[in-house]
């Protein structure tokens, strides 16, 4: 969505999923949403789940996956580390090794930053990221550590959370070679 915004033949090109995505911010500020809780796939890790729940990020980013689409791209959102580490110790409760991230300088991947950069502007919500790609993940183990997510959501945590699965659905990259002419 971030290249839409660029000059060049791609620009405006992803306005109705920008629109969809302020939309969602909206919606989210009417429910009185506090937290959003990002599952980021261009998060990867090689074992265990991570939560990314530091009090503030902030900073500039350029993507290391695709450098020339997204760079330079300043950020900058509260965190929730409470909530974050609610999670990890439920999800750890019921077998899943899980890890929470809130006393480090571990940056936002771009699965996080480009719908925040749409549905929360202003700032409004905290965002807790958690990563959503490692090759080890099982189906069961991950449906297990979505039952603690909601688990500590709903049993633990005194607030209004919003789930988005922040995902490569939307898009496919040219094959290798041939991303120029798509630019």
């Amino acid at each position: 969505m971030y290249l839409s915004e660029l000059d060049g033949p791609n620009k405006g090109c992803r306005q109705a999923a920008i629109d969809g995505h302020k939309e969602i911010g909206r919606r989210c500020r009417e429910l009185g949403v506090d937290t959003i809780v990002v599952f980021d796939v261009h998060w990867l890790v090689n074992s265990e789940y991570h939560i990314n729940c530091g009090p503030q990020f902030s900073g500039c980013y350029t993507s290391n996956e695709l450098p020339h689409f997204i760079k330079n791209l300043p950020y900058a959102y509260p965190g929730n580390p409470e909530l974050g580490h609610l999670i990890a110790n439920v999800a750890n409760e019921m077998g899943v090794a899980t890890r929470a991230h809130s006393d480090t300088t571990l940056e936002l991947e771009y699965g996080t930053l480009v719908p925040m950069r749409y549905m929360n502007e202003d700032q409004h919500f905290k965002v807790v990221s958690v990563s959503g790609w490692c090759v080890w993940h099982d189906l069961p183990t991950s449906v297990k550590f979505g039952q603690a997510v909601r688990k500590a959501i709903e049993e633990h945590y005194d607030g209004t959370v919003a789930i988005l699965a922040s995902g490569s659905l939307s898009h496919h990259f040219a094959e290798n070679g041939t991303a120029p002419q798509f630019m």
